[in-house]
């Protein structure tokens, strides 16, 4: 049975970046030596990598002199032959947010504290706020993130819709919330056909008027899905973390993270999956999260490393290696791990589609800009064989386009980006390059008319981006008038 989050106090969930987020961890549970009370516990980033070398202070109430440690290069540290009573914990380090911890009892029931700091890069725009308590739980204490145009530093249109997509994308790996177990309740019965016909407003009233010994986990997750297919995006956030913290199991953390990465809360996603990976080691998707929301925090090369992990785990799964195309159309070069892992794919599942495309693509960016003749032939026989595979794979028909452009073959190239644009008529990229495939032919009528496609799809995606970045602002205001949560 997996361990549960208490009902001690719920995160306090407001749209800035987060401050801190403090966990207790069972990570090092360890036998003590019962004659005497010691304190261990662990430093790290938000992304679980350890810090070391970190200055770690206690000082006991109504004592001057402090001890002082300094975290090892896992960042873990302890202090022993400490007398009962509270304490207060004191951790610095270089090029982080220097965290206050006010009241620590010792003992301290054998468990250890896993303290995880913000780098000041991630802060420097962020004013301060009250330290958080210790929970078994994700704790931050506003959650959110603004615009995605300053995330990581990053601004290019195409980076951001790729983000934005990226984003939506771990959201549809969600189970179906129909398919929860449903309790002995007929009104709760009565709410999942309500939801399951459509009717979510039925669906919403009969859910929320469930008395408080019949409100579980498996309805706080309705109520969430129903929100969310309401638009009523601030309670859908807190019905997840509700679910959550009644019974942390993997659909709930993986929604709870999802669905606040959806929403552009990149931040206080990674430390929603963090901990959703440290509970399920073995989820696919939990890793894919965390990459998905490490990418729109800023954090690339993490990003690439985690969704490698995924892709480690079940490596015939076609869901990694998606997320990790999607991340590397923005980048200017390909790792060569990446390259192993989508020859890995295509290795293991040749007669699927995707997988040929994926590694033609990887490794046509990869021997940028001057393939060998090798590499073409087998780039070209990969698209061929994808093409066979799924005559209506759009992408593969755009990457052979781009690749009979460069052999200066205007004809094929023109063929390809036609088919591409049969397949998927909103694939903007393939009638840009159609439209230049036009121009270098002396299709100057055809050429113009390509590029005003091009440009109305292109406005289509930009009002819509806006549409939604309205809709994420007002999602911001909502939140920055709700008082913090108090502890139960």
């Amino acid at each position: 049975m997996h361990p549960k989050f208490p009902p001690a106090a719920r995160p306090n969930i407001q749209l800035l970046p987060i401050l801190l987020f403090i966990a207790l961890s069972p990570w090092a549970a360890r036998a003590q030596d019962q004659t005497a009370s010691e304190l261990q516990g662990k430093v790290c980033d938000v992304s679980g990598k350890p810090v070391a070398s970190a200055t770690v202070t206690l000082k006991a109430e109504g004592q001057a002199q402090p001890l002082s440690t300094q975290t090892r290069a896992d960042g873990t540290f302890i202090f022993q032959s400490l007398q009962s009573g509270n304490y207060s914990l004191h951790v610095a380090a270089a090029g982080f947010v220097t965290a206050n911890l006010p009241a620590i009892p010792i003992p301290a029931e054998n468990k250890s504290f896993e303290v995880v700091l913000k780098s000041q890069r991630m802060s420097a725009s962020t004013p301060s706020a009250e330290a958080p308590q210790f929970y078994d739980q994700p704790q931050f204490t506003v959650s959110g993130v603004t615009d995605t145009s300053e995330l990581g530093g990053h601004g290019s249109a195409p980076m951001m819709r790729t983000r934005e997509l990226v984003e939506k994308d771990v959201r549809s790996l969600s189970a179906d919330s129909a398919t929860a177990p449903i309790p002995a309740s007929d009104a709760y019965k009565l709410a999942v056909t309500y939801a399951n016909s459509g009717d979510y407003a039925r669906a919403r009233d009969q859910l929320q008027s469930l008395p408080a010994e019949q409100q579980t986990a498996e309805s706080h997750h309705l109520l969430a899905n129903v929100d969310e297919k309401l638009g009523n995006s601030l309670d859908a956030v807190h019905e997840y973390q509700r679910a959550a913290e009644l019974d942390p199991s993997e659909t709930n953390t993986f929604d709870w993270g999802s669905e606040l990465l959806l929403h552009h809360a990149a931040e206080p996603a990674i430390q929603v999956f963090a901990k959703g990976n440290r509970l399920f080691p073995n989820s696919t998707r939990m890793l894919i999260g965390l990459g998905a929301a490490e990418y729109a925090a800023g954090f690339s090369e993490r990003a690439v490393q985690r969704l490698c992990q995924a892709s480690d785990l079940r490596p015939d799964d076609p869901q990694p290696y998606l997320f990790l195309a999607k991340i590397q159309r923005t980048q200017d070069t390909i790792p060569l791990d990446v390259i192993k892992r989508f020859k890995r794919f295509q290795h293991l599942r040749p007669g699927n589609a995707e997988a040929n495309d994926l590694y033609a693509a990887a490794l046509w960016k990869h021997n940028q800009p001057a393939p060998g003749q090798n590499v073409v032939a087998q780039i070209e026989l990969l698209l061929k064989t994808a093409i066979h595979l799924d005559p209506k794979l759009a992408a593969a028909y755009l990457q052979l386009g781009i690749l009979h452009t460069y052999q200066h073959n205007s004809a094929a190239a023109i063929a390809d980006f036609r088919h591409a644009i049969a397949s998927q008529p909103d694939l903007e990229e393939a009638h840009y390059r159609l439209a230049q495939a036009y121009r270098v032919s002396g299709k100057m009528d055809d050429a113009r008319a390509e590029i005003a496609i091009y440009q109305r799809l292109r406005q289509q995606s930009q009002q819509q981006t806006e549409r939604e970045h309205h809709e994420i602002k007002q999602f911001v205001y909502s939140l920055r008038d709700q008082p913090p949560a108090q502890p139960r």
